[in-house]
Parts: C-alpha cells; sequence; structure tokens
C-alpha cells in the first residue's frame, strides 16, 4: 500500500499563522512533492462539538472560514480531498465500535487529553463526547487507513493511542487496520509557535493571534504591539532577542530576498541580531522589517482567499466532490471492520446460509 495522508482542523475559528508554519505549509509541501497516493483534508466540526456543544453556530460559521484558509495558503482541490467529518456517517459507527477496546482510565491517561481537561476546567463535568475524543481520532486516521498524519507534537499521544487500538483490533479479529505514522515539525519552534504577546502559544481563545486572513492595517497593528524586551527602552540601549517576538517570527518567515528588498543593510539575521544586541537599532525598525516580510506572505494568501470568496460556489462543490471521496474510502474500511467483527449480517449470504444451516437440520 502507498502512501495515505490524512490530516485536518478543528472549525472553531479562522487560522493563523500558527497553523501556517506547524502545519499547513508542510501540508502544501507534501501535495506539491506528490509522493502520495491519496490525501484527505477533515474539517473536523463533529470533533469540536465536544467542547462547543451549546455553541453549534460557531462550528457551523467557521467551517467555510477553515475551508477558505486551506485554499488560500495553496491547498489544490485537484489534488487534494477536503471533507466534512459529521457528513461521513463511517467515522461515527467506527468510533462506537472502537470504544469497546479503550478503557475510560486509558483515556484519562492520555496527556493530551488530561492537559485539555485542565484548560477547559472540566473538572469532574468532563462530557463523555469529549473524553473519547481520541478514540474519534482513530477512526478519522484509520478510516482513510492513513500511514501518514501530520501532527503537532502535543498531539503524539492521539496517534499512540491510535496505534493502541490499531493493535487490538487486529489481534482479536485479524489484520484489518494500518498504523499510523506520525509526522511532526522540524523544530519545536515549528510546532509552538508563540503567541504576539510572548505566550507559549499563539491560541485563539487568548486573542493573540496574527490570522491567515488579517487585513494589512490589522496585521501591522499586532506586529507594531508585539512583545519584544521590556528593558529595551532607548534606541541605544542593548536589546535580548531571546523571548522577542519580532525576531522569533522573523526567524521563522524571513528569507536572504527579504534582506536583500527591505533591509539590505543587513546582509542576514544573524547581522541584524548581532546589531540589536549591542544597542542602536530600534524596535520600530525591526518591527517595521517584520511587517513587510509578513505583508510578502499574507498578500498572495489574500489574493487566493478573495477569489475563492468571490466564487463561493466553488468552494461549496470542493467540500461536496472532497466529502464524497470520503465516504467512499470510510464506508469501504466500515466494511471490512464490520466483516471481521462478524455484523455484517446483511452484507451477503454467509448470515442466511448459517441461519439455515442451525434451523433446518
Amino acid at each position: 500500500m502507498g502512501k495515505i495522508i490524512l490530516t485536518g482542523d478543528r472549525p472553531t475559528g479562522k487560522l493563523h499563522i500558527g497553523h501556517y508554519i506547524g502545519s499547513l505549509r508542510n501540508r502544501v509541501r507534501l501535495q506539491n512533492e506528490g509522493d502520495y497516493d491519496k490525501f484527505f483534508i477533515e474539517v473536523a466540526d463533529a470533533q469540536a462539538l465536544t467542547d462547543n456543544f451549546d455553541n453549534p453556530k460557531k462550528i457551523r460559521d467557521n467551517v467555510i472560514e477553515v475551508v477558505l484558509d486551506y485554499l488560500s495558503v495553496g491547498i489544490d482541490p485537484d489534488k487534494v480531498n477536503i471533507f466534512i467529518q459529521s457528513e461521513v456517517p463511517a467515522l461515527t459507527e467506527l468510533t462506537f465500535y472502537y470504544m469497546n477496546l479503550v478503557t475510560v482510565s486509558r483515556l484519562m491517561r492520555n496527556p493530551t487529553v488530561k492537559s485539555e481537561i485542565g484548560t477547559r476546567g472540566f473538572d469532574n463535568n468532563i462530557p463523555s463526547g469529549f473524553l473519547n475524543y481520541p478514540i474519534s481520532q482513530a477512526a478519522d486516521i484509520t478510516a482513510f487507513k492513513a500511514n501518514c498524519v501530520p501532527v503537532g507534537e502535543d498531539q503524539l499521544p492521539m496517534i499512540e493511542q491510535t496505534n493502541e487500538i490499531v493493535h487490538k483490533f487486529n489481534s482479536i479479529y485479524g489484520e484489518v487496520l494500518i498504523h499510523a505514522n506520525a509526522v511532526v515539525p522540524e523544530s519545536a519552534m515549528e510546532g509552538r509557535v508563540p503567541g504576539i504577546d510572548g505566550k507559549a502559544k499563539m491560541s485563539k481563545s487568548l486573542d493573540n493571534c496574527i490570522y491567515l486572513s488579517d487585513s494589512p492595517e490589522e496585521v501591522k497593528r499586532k506586529v507594531m504591539m508585539m512583545y519584544t524586551d521590556p528593558d529595551h527602552i532607548k534606541v541605544e540601549d542593548p536589546g535580548k532577542v531571546e523571548g522577542n517576538m519580532v525576531f522569533t517570527y522573523l526567524e521563522l518567515f524571513v528569507s536572504q530576498e527579504h534582506f536583500k528588498k527591505y533591509l539590505p543593510e543587513y546582509q542576514n539575521l544573524d547581522e541584524l541580531k548581532a546589531h540589536y544586541q549591542k544597542g542602536g537599532l530600534g524596535d520600530v525598525k525591526i518591527k517595521k522589517f517584520l511587517n513587510a516580510v509578513l505583508e510578502d506572505v499574507l498578500s498572495e494568501f489574500r489574493k487566493r482567499r478573495k477569489y475563492y470568496e468571490d466564487n463561493i460556489d466553488k468552494v461549496y462543490e470542493i467540500i461536496k466532490k472532497g466529502t464524497e471521496a470520503a465516504n467512499e474510502v470510510a464506508n469501504e474500511t466500515l466494511k471490512e471492520v464490520k466483516a471481521a467483527i462478524g455484523i455484517d449480517y446483511l452484507e451477503n449470504d454467509n448470515f442466511l446460509n448459517e441461519i439455515k444451516g442451525k434451523f433446518n437440520n
């Protein structure tokens, strides 16, 4: 079997540059390399409902926003199937069967689940749907027999639990499911892009994001308010680059061409850092440089997004086509799973022949 890629996002809001660095950029690279047989990107609306069940409109409103973000960064619908999770019923049914293979105590030990429970303040009032989140992810991955799953490092426990389910299922029912291989960002910084306020992670809930769809004015406003070095008060003061968000973002986005185009007096980022550390380089200048760099990247995204916003019927057809393709594959896996368990009663004549043999003798 060749390479099958599955990845996705929860539609709880528009995607930001942290998503781009951590996953979207890698998806475009994988897509353009073409070293795969099938590529699926899931809009995980059903999973998003596990902790937004009282506000389904939030999910509904953001499904199309997430798809527009995918298309804006260069995801090609001719190469990748973009689908909506809740429109693939086989995923729910697979989740139900896999629930029998996992204990509650094992789910509670999942580091990602433990962390999210604390973040959301569930305490002892944990929605069962949320607790089963890893099982739902296992259903998503195994339904497409994905053996290449790009994730952040914080999602590695989910892949581990998926493979535990695969192993247990196969050991009981036979070799049907495929083990998943996680593909993580090359560096820790790519996997966890900090917020503009210097907090550990860029997060929609913390409102410290630069969104892929932000206007030039909004991007500039956010860059100019970015956390730098609080002790770098005067231009001539020496400054620290560690923990300075402007330099952190430059490391992620800047290229040699950006220096030639916008800051030719410096050869590279090391020279810029050295000048800042020595003193004599103000925060405003480096922020203006970062803004120009981000605009180079985001302006292309805005152009693509505007095209699809003006042709929203095409976006609907992209989602519909991708979801149809997802259903075709997931339904086939579901058939194999049910046959392996022995609950495919009406799928063939085996069950009829069994009961005939039992009652006609």
